[in-house]
C-alpha cells in the first residue's frame, strides 16, 4: 500500500445537484456535474528538469510516492512486447498545478477542445482534466477490452484520444483522466445485481430524483471493472488518474434504499476499503511493464470533508482517503455551502472567505498527528487517569482512558488541490470572484487549484497570462514583469 506523506483531483459532465445533510437540519447543495512550451522554458515551468521524449522519467519533487517510482524506474530498459505498447514517458506533476476541466463531449469535438488548449497555452494554466468515464457511465474512448467495449459511449467519445494526449505531452500540458465511479446508470442497468436497490422491492434498482442509478460501494466485481478501466486509461497516455463520484448516493428517496453488498457496514468503512483496494491494484509497480511507473492517483471529495469529521451520510471522510491517493481535490464551490456556513448568511457573496476557511481547515487536518476519525489503520490513544481511594485504607489506582483520538500520519498540505467555481449559480462569477478563490488557496498555504465550469467556458480574465521574460514563464515570482501579489 502506498502511504504518501506528501501530496492528490475532480467532477462531472453535467450539472446535477445533490441535497446533502451535513449537520442537524442543514442541507447543502453539491454540484457533481463536474501550449507549445519551448524547451528552454520547461525547466522553469515545471520547477525541475524538463521532461523529454525518451524512456527517462523525471521526479518533480522529493523522491517519495509515485514520482519516486517514476524517477527510479524510468531509465530501466525493456524488450517485452507488452511494454512496447505503453507510452515511454509521462510528464511529472507540475508544481504548482493549475488546471481546467474538459468534458467527454468537448474532448470529442475538435473545434471546442482546441479553444481550451489555446486557453491553456495563453494563460498560467498547465493541466487539463478530461472525462474518460462521465456521470452517465459511458466511456469516452472506444476501448477494445472485452470488459470495457460494451460500455463505450455512443454519444460522447474521442476516437483520436491517444493522438491528442501525445500532442499535449509534446506541448508540456499535463493530462488527468477523470473516472466517475459509483454513479453509473449504464453499468447498473447491465448488472442490476451490483446496483443499489429499493428497500421496498429488493429486486428493483433504486434511482435518485434524476432517474440515475448507483452501484453499491461494496460490490467487489465492480471494483475490478474500475481497475481494468483505470489501467487501460493510463495506457492511453494520461499522466494521472482522477476518481470522482466515490461515494454513496445522497439525493433521492433515501428511506427506500438498500445496499445489498455493503449491508450494515458503516459507509465510511466500506468506502475506505474500496480506496485501499484501488491503491493496492494501481500503485503496485509489479502491475506494469518494466520501465513504466505506477500512475499518479487523485480523488474528488465534497467540499465539507475539509471541515466535517463525520461522513456526510455519503461515506466520505478526509482522513480515510489520505493514505491511498497522491492528491485530494475538495470541491469547495462557495455557492454550494448552505446559508450560515462558517457564519456567512449567503456564502455565495463571500468566495474568498469560504474557500479560505475550507482550505485552512483541510491544511490543519493534514498536518495533525492525531485525529478523532477512526480509520482502518488508526490506533486509539489512551491516557492514564488516577482514581482516588474509595475510603480510608484503600489505595488510589490508575486506569487507562480513551482520549477520543487516534494516530494519524502527518501529510504534506500540498496534497490538497481544490476545485474552484467558475460558473454562475446563485450569483455571477466573473474575474473578481474567480480570482478571489485562487487568492484564498494561496493564502491558505497551498499552491495548486483547478477550475470547474460545466459549460467548459472559462473566465480568461481571471487568469494570469503566459508570457516570456528572458527564459522564464509568467507566474514564476522571478519571471513576471510585475509579480502578482497573490502568487506564492
Amino acid at each position: 500500500m502506498k502511504k504518501i506523506p506528501s501530496r492528490l483531483s475532480v467532477s462531472g459532465a453535467a450539472v446535477v445537484w445533490y441535497p446533502l445533510t451535513v449537520a442537524a437540519g442543514t442541507i447543502a447543495a453539491v454540484l457533481v456535474a463536474h501550449v507549445a512550451l519551448p524547451e528552454a522554458l520547461r525547466e522553469t515551468y515545471y520547477g525541475s528538469a524538463p521532461p523529454v521524449a525518451s524512456s527517462a522519467f523525471v521526479a518533480p519533487h522529493a523522491a517519495t510516492g509515485t514520482d519516486a517510482a517514476r524517477a527510479s524506474q524510468g531509465t530501466a530498459a525493456t524488450s517485452s512486447a507488452s511494454a512496447a505498447a505503453w507510452p515511454r514517458t509521462y510528464l511529472p506533476t507540475p508544481k504548482p498545478l493549475k488546471a481546467i476541466y474538459m468534458s467527454q463531449c468537448v474532448a470529442g469535438t475538435p473545434s471546442f477542445r482546441e479553444a481550451l488548449v489555446a486557453l491553456i497555452k495563453e494563460t498560467e494554466l498547465n493541466a487539463v482534466v478530461i472525462d474518460i468515464k462521465d456521470y452517465s457511465g459511458g466511456l469516452g474512448y472506444p476501448f477494445q477490452e472485452p470488459e470495457l467495449a460494451p460500455h463505450v459511449s455512443q454519444k460522447c467519445r474521442a476516437p483520436d484520444l491517444p493522438q491528442f494526449l501525445a500532442r499535449l505531452y509534446r506541448e508540456g500540458i499535463y493530462t488527468i483522466a477523470r473516472i466517475t465511479v459509483f454513479q453509473d446508470p449504464q453499468y447498473a442497468t447491465a448488472y442490476p445485481e451490483l446496483a443499489v436497490k429499493k428497500r421496498s422491492d429488493p429486486q428493483a434498482v433504486w434511482e435518485d430524483y434524476k432517474g440515475l442509478h448507483f452501484i453499491d460501494v461494496s460490490a467487489r466485481p465492480f471494483w475490478d471493472y474500475i481497475v481494468t478501466l483505470a489501467r487501460a486509461t493510463y495506457r492511453l497516455g494520461f499522466d494521472e488518474l482522477n476518481f470522482d463520484y466515490i461515494r454513496f448516493p445522497s439525493d433521492g428517496p433515501m428511506d427506500d434504499i438498500l445496499f445489498p453488498h455493503t449491508k450494515e457496514m458503516p459507509k465510511e468503512e466500506a468506502l475506505e476499503r474500496f480506496f485501499r483496494y484501488l491503491n493496492e491494484k494501481l500503485a503496485d509497480p509489479a502491475a506494469y511493464p518494466e520501465g513504466v511507473p505506477p500512475p499518479v492517483l487523485s480523488a474528488d471529495l465534497f467540499g465539507f470533508t475539509t471541515s466535517n469529521t463525520d461522513d456526510l451520510s455519503i461515506g466520505q471522510v478526509l482522513e480515510r482517503a489520505l493514505p491511498y491517493f497522491d492528491y485530494l481535490a475538495p470541491m469547495v464551490y462557495p455557492s454550494h455551502y448552505p446559508r450560515g456556513a462558517f457564519g456567512y448568511t449567503n456564502p455565495n457573496d463571500y468566495p474568498y472567505e469560504i474557500v479560505y476557511r475550507a482550505m485552512t481547515d483541510g491544511v490543519r487536518r493534514l498536518r495533525a498527528s492525531t485525529t478523532p476519525v477512526k480509520t482502518l489503520d488508526g490506533t486509539p490513544l489512551y491516557r492514564r487517569v488516577t482514581v482516588p481511594a474509595a475510603g480510608t485504607g484503600t489505595p488510589a489506582t490508575t486506569t487507562r482512558v480513551f482520549t477520543g483520538r487516534y494516530t494519524k500520519p502527518v501529510y504534506d498540505s500540498q496534497m490538497l488541490r481544490p476545485w474552484l467555481q467558475d460558473f454562475d449559480y446563485g450569483g455571477n462569477y466573473g474575474p473578481e470572484e474567480v480570482r478571489a478563490q485562487i487568492q484564498a488557496v494561496y493564502d491558505a498555504g497551498l499552491d495548486s487549484w483547478m477550475l470547474w465550469a460545466p459549460s467548459n467556458r472559462y473566465t480568461k480574465e481571471a487568469l494570469r497570462p503566459f508570457y516570456r521574460t528572458g527564459t522564464s514563464v509568467a507566474g514564476s515570482p522571478s519571471s513576471a514583469t510585475s509579480s502578482p501579489p497573490e502568487e506564492p
